[in-house]
């Protein structure tokens, strides 16, 4: 998944979805109809419990006594004390290197089996199992689940099951919420016909990420004939095309369209979405779309976010269509080697309106040129701004000190040359900078001292001179320092030994003398420090490594 934008993409669900995400995992209360839950459902969780074979993080441990309206998870109607809820989603998933979450590699995830005792549960509204590793002993979804007509919110995602989606799931004629994806990976279930969703009516969220969807060609419209949905994921499901023509467009509440990550082969304009001048967000990512944005793009004046990064195409360019979607908050063309000018696209292509609106902004691998025009500081609300591997030449602005509200700065590889601006020491709330593969020259600013918050200073592959500056001492955040590959003189600073939480040190092919202080002791989460071709000199002891225990 793609952190920046799934934080504001699960802040839509949350608004649209209030009903299903709060008090999920509290113990609840006693109940306005006397006290206790009713002995069969009770059996019916118990029987559930024993199908639970590892329970690591205790998420079952309240799961005792005779009122089961008080366990852990368990929601009951005030009225009547029957089990409504049960959400028992996995609190602590755990991510591989990539960002992808993997239920069964997760020790906080409940093992196991859906117990068939969960169809006693007839009033039952709410199951959220997501994100564990209930599989049972075919690893497919249950059959079971489909005779739990009473469901409106069913969220299976993350757990990896394998097999096809049975279609059983279209008895659930109240459902609101289905949830089968697999959090951003392809997987091994699939479904040869979706047309059971059309038994849905009243269905406003579908997720079905990673499903592989590879035979079916007239998914559109199965999907236009569910006018109610709001939210469709179908990222990383092997589709073909989305370039079906819907004679009339029935999803007209829809607000958020993922489609990254599938194979679409066709002209970026001929896509049925276009249509949907509802959609608040839309996800076109890592597909092999081609040609030009359509004119109906500048209808879709509520798109919040628009991301079509990675489709290698070149013909992507923003004309005068893109000024009215006053409402973006989210940018992203990256990975498309899109030919221009940098100033024009600031002072043209991007609407007026979003200048106080835009919080991420992302071209990187393109095939800009140019200077980076002083107008960039006019977009305030700026978070990321990402403009590496281009073709970017002259001054760093320093007017780029005005965006006080940068957590990210990449203006990696490029051309840029002239010195870093001290200016940049005002962008206080900045986690990470990287100006590294440049033509810089100069020094390295003190100011840079005063980003506290940095995590990540990247400034090698540059023409860097003078003393590295003891203010960086200061970056006490810092988990990644690399000033390599520049022409750094005079001595590492015992500053260095401050920043203990750095896990990467790297101030290699520089000119720095002197002796190596024995600070650098300090820094005892370490796992990669090269300082070679350098000129130090003196011996370097134990005193140097003794607490250096990471060092690979």
């Amino acid at each position: 998944m793609r952190p920046t934008t799934n934080l504001l993409l699960t802040l839509i669900t949350i608004s649209i979805f209030p009903f299903f995400t709060n008090g999920t995992l509290q113990p609840q209360h006693q109940h306005a109809h006397g006290g206790g839950c009713n002995p069969d459902e009770r059996a019916a969780l118990l029987s559930f419990k024993e199908g639970i074979t590892s329970n690591n993080t205790n998420l079952l441990a309240s799961w005792k006594g005779q009122d089961c309206c008080r366990w852990r998870g368990v929601s009951c109607c005030n009225q009547t004390g029957h089990v409504i809820k049960l959400h028992l989603r996995n609190p602590n998933v755990t991510l591989d290197a990539y960002g992808y979450d993997h239920a069964c590699a997760s020790a906080s995830a409940l093992f196991g089996e859906i117990s068939p005792s969960l169809l006693s549960l007839k009033h039952l509204k709410h199951l959220d199992l997501s994100m564990n590793c209930l599989l049972g002993p075919n690893s497919q979804i249950p059959h079971l689940l489909g005779s739990m007509g009473n469901l409106r919110y069913l969220n299976l995602s993350g757990i990896p099951f394998t097999g096809r989606v049975p279609s059983h799931l279209g008895n659930l004629s109240k459902m609101q919420y289905l949830d089968l994806g697999q959090a951003g990976d392809y997987s091994d279930m699939y479904s040869m016909d979706i047309t059971w969703l059309t038994k849905l009516p009243f269905l406003k969220f579908l997720g079905m990420s990673g499903v592989n969807l590879s035979g079916i060609a007239d998914w559109p419209h199965t999907l236009n004939m569910i006018p109610p949905l709001r939210v469709i994921d179908l990222s990383y499901c092997l589709l073909d095309s989305a370039n079906q023509s819907l004679l009339h467009l029935n999803l007209t509440k829809l607000e958020k369209l993922d489609l990254s990550w599938n194979f679409f082969k066709h002209s970026l304009g001929s896509g049925w979405f276009w249509k949907v001048t509802s959609l608040k967000y839309l996800h076109l990512e890592w597909n092999l779309l081609f040609g030009k944005f359509p004119d109906t793009l500048g209808n879709m004046t509520y798109l919040r976010v628009l991301d079509i990064s990675y489709n290698g195409n070149p013909d992507m360019m923003m004309t005068g269509n893109i000024k009215k979607l006053c409402s973006l908050e989210i940018l992203d063309l990256s990975g498309n080697r899109i030919n221009g000018d940098i100033e024009s696209l600031f002072v043209e292509s991007l609407p007026q309106c979003t200048r106080k609106n835009l919080q991420k902004l992302d071209l990187s691998y393109n095939n800009f040129t140019g200077t980076l025009p002083n107008i960039v500081s006019d977009f305030s609300k700026l978070s990321i701004l990402s403009l590496s591997n281009n073709n970017l030449v002259g001054p760093i602005p320093a007017q780029l000190g005005n965006l006080t509200c940068l957590t990210s700065l990449d203006l990696f590889w490029n051309h840029l040359n002239g010195s870093i601006p001290p200016e940049l020491g005002a962008l206080t709330t900045l986690t990470s900078l990287d100006l590294s593969m440049n033509d810089l020259t100069g020094s390295i600013p003190a100011e840079l001292g005063n980003l506290r918050y940095l995590t990540a200073l990247e400034l090698w592959g540059n023409e860097i001179t003078g003393s590295i500056p003891p203010q960086l001492g200061n970056l006490i955040c810092l988990t990644s320092l690399d000033l390599s590959d520049n022409h750094l003189t005079g001595s590492i600073p015992a500053e260095v030994g401050k920043l203990t939480y750095l896990t990467s040190l790297d101030l290699s092919s520089n000119h720095l003398n002197g002796s190596v202080p024995t600070e650098t002791g300090s820094l005892i989460n370490l796992d990669f420090l090269d300082l070679s071709n350098n000129s130090f000199i003196g011996v370097i002891t134990g005193e140097h490594f003794v607490n250096l225990t990471s060092l690979k």
